[in-house]
């Protein structure tokens, strides 16, 4: 809106250079404003802002500040902060009180940035777990536990697995027929007993279940000296080396899926006969198709280089055959556990996080 003064100034700095031989309607647009504007400006009081503004009247069930610092003063007294509006509402009409409905507790409560959990009532927060880069074998190993189904309807066996995630090798499993702390203390002792880990030297990531966490585990790991990690509730992508292994488990063509287990017998003889064909035989896809094993005891590099050096010799011989480089072969040097954002490691890669969500 332009006031009055700006109004009788422009009208008079067209007429001045309208005398000296200046074009009104160049000037114009150069003020800014139409020819026809400075028309209506130049007659008697035209000048003048005659339109009509409407008095905004404060609506009579407007809050006073009072009522407002009264509401925000109740919500927060010992007996409602734990409450909602829904409650607290109620609650007073049962007194025989009554301030305001409730979405008028909710509006002020927003504008109060009060309308989140409060006081007691707010949940406890997650945050990411740690990440770790294992750079060589027995550095972070990942293990949890899943269901196996047995012959009797609703029953089922439990099979503890442990895997080391820079070689993918299953350094450990029992199956039991209940989930215990003392099993799974039992499995990470004989499992350091066997790739002969010291202390400090290995970090060991799970969920968050009782057999993870129990007294007995926890004691067991700081007797071995071994780092616990624990992932978020309900956040499996914490634990993905895990959960990409049981997929593979069970998509097994040999797993049970409508005969099931007959007894626990059985389900230990399957899982031993899997884990020999998963650590020997299995040519992983996120190692490049090497096995665990050959990745595990440092086999890996060698097989690779041959591989690299077989694709070099064929491109050499049929160059037309390749628009680009050849496979890349080269040598995984390190794979990351929960990597935080920007963190890219040779082993973890956008590629690679996909070819683990299809399958181990």
């Amino acid at each position: 809106m332009i006031n009055e003064n700006d109004r009788q100034l422009a009208v008079q700095l067209i007429k001045e250079h309208s005398a000296a031989g200046i074009p009104k309607h160049p000037f114009c647009a150069h003020l800014g404003i139409s020819y026809r504007t400075f028309q209506r400006w130049n007659k008697s009081f035209g000048t003048k802002d005659r339109r009509s503004v409407s008095k905004r009247i404060a609506p009579a069930n407007k809050l006073s500040d009072d009522e407002r610092s009264r509401i925000l003063a109740l919500v927060n007294v010992e007996k409602y902060r734990d409450l909602s509006p829904c409650k607290i509402v109620p609650l007073l009409a049962d007194e025989g009180i009554y301030v305001a409905s409730e979405s008028t507790f909710y509006r002020l409560l927003n504008e109060a940035k009060q309308l989140i959990h409060r006081d007691r009532c707010k949940p406890k927060t997650h945050h990411k777990p740690q990440a770790f880069v294992a750079t060589a074998p027995n550095q972070v190993w990942s293990w949890d536990i899943t269901y196996l189904p047995a012959s009797i309807k609703g029953q089922y066996f439990y099979l503890y697995m442990i895997m080391d995630i820079f070689s993918r090798k299953i350094v450990g499993f029992h199956v039991h027929e209940v989930e215990s702390a003392v099993y799974a203390s039992r499995l990470i002792t004989e499992a350091c007993f066997n790739e002969k880990i010291k202390q400090q030297q290995l970090v060991l990531h799970s969920d968050n279940g009782a057999p993870m966490k129990g007294l007995t585990m926890r004691a067991t790991l700081e007797k071995l000296g071994v780092v616990p990690s624990f992932s978020r509730p309900s956040v499996s992508d914490d634990n993905p080396f895990s959960e990409s292994l049981f997929k593979t488990l069970k998509y097994h063509p040999t797993f049970p899926r409508i005969d099931r287990f007959d007894d626990i017998t059985q389900a230990r003889m399957w899982c031993e006969q899997f884990v020999l064909w998963y650590n020997t035989k299995h040519m992983h896809s996120g190692l490049k198709f090497v096995t665990p094993h050959q990745r595990h005891v440092g086999q890996d590099g060698e097989i690779l280089a041959k591989r690299h050096a077989v694709y070099q010799m064929a491109k050499r011989q049929r160059p037309e055959r390749w628009s680009l480089q050849t496979r890349d072969w080269t040598c995984i040097a390190s794979v990351s556990l929960n990597p935080n954002k920007g963190l890219k490691t040779e082993g973890n890669k956008d590629k690679e996080s996909s070819q683990e969500k299809r399958a181990a």
